[in-house]
């Protein structure tokens, strides 16, 4: 949003257009995990509401096109480059610390594949920045957007079994865990470890089993989705693997929740 801001310059005032962006006296941060974006990262951004918005991090894992050079040419705030690639996972761990860094209070994570819409934002920043939930994720099961937006079927039904199963494990009620578009309270990344969380895909999943664990209530919003060839997606050998991660990550949620189990994961962080 523009406002007139008064200068007084040699006995006259001015009025300057300046960017107001915090929310309510809160930091909201944008964190992208990229990998081989750069076909997508500029439409990505061009709908970012950089109004809103007061930071934007973007972490490339080694990605074999120029991805760094575009997010350079847009601008971006903060980029980090890994010299080697860490994975989905790992990508995740650099952008939430630098986030905590930067001392935001609101962290959105947006991927730049343009897979998921960036004009949710607004939506996502409200509910977390009214107090309604400290977590909101964007979900592609609500509604009717997942099939029609071009998610393969096989993803689907994966999807529905498994959520099913973490729901009744986790003690939880979602419509999907599996959704790449989250936003969090800055209490919540302070007080779970990630940190101590897989490099992988399944590190998603510990997540919300962190949050849940931790006792946060989550909120979801309808986030319709996008399936087309520069899109990110895991083929199915990775799918399988992650299906696998995420059964054992509610498995060990539960034997952690009736105290068979002491799991690092589940440990409050000490930062």
């Amino acid at each position: 949003m523009l406002r007139p801001i008064p200068l007084f310059i040699g006995g006259m005032v001015y009025l300057c257009a300046t960017k107001i962006t915090m929310y309510k006296g809160k930091r909201v941060v944008v964190v992208m995990p990229a990998y081989n974006a750069a076909a997508t990262l500029e439409q990505t951004y061009a709908e970012i509401p950089m109004d809103l918005v007061d930071d934007l991090i973007l972490c490339d894992d080694a990605s074999k096109d120029n991805t760094v050079q575009i997010a350079e040419q847009l601008g971006i705030d903060h980029i980090i480059s890994h010299r080697t690639n860490k994975g989905y996972g790992g990508n995740q761990k650099s952008l939430y610390n630098k986030a905590l860094g930067i001392n935001a209070d609101i962290v959105i994570m947006l991927h730049p594949d343009y897979q998921y819409t960036p004009k949710l934002i607004p939506s996502m920043v409200n509910i977390i920045g009214e107090g309604l939930y400290p977590v909101v994720l964007g979900s592609r099961i609500l509604g009717k957007g997942a099939l029609s937006g071009g998610m393969p079927l096989y993803k689907y039904v994966a999807n529905r079994f498994l959520t099913f199963t973490q729901n009744l494990l986790v003690s939880y009620k979602l419509s999907e865990y599996h959704t790449g578009y989250r936003a969090f309270g800055r209490e919540v990344l302070e007080s779970i470890n990630f940190n101590e969380n897989s490099d992988d895909f399944v590190f998603d999943n510990e997540m919300l089993s962190q949050i849940i664990y931790a006792g946060y209530d989550i909120g979801e919003v309808t986030c319709p989705t996008k399936y087309f060839e520069e899109a990110s997606s895991i083929n199915l050998s990775r799918s399988i693997k992650y299906g696998l991660g995420v059964l054992r990550v509610s498995l060990m949620h539960r034997l952690n929740h009736i105290g068979l189990v002491k799991s690092k994961i589940y440990r409050q962080d000490t930062r």
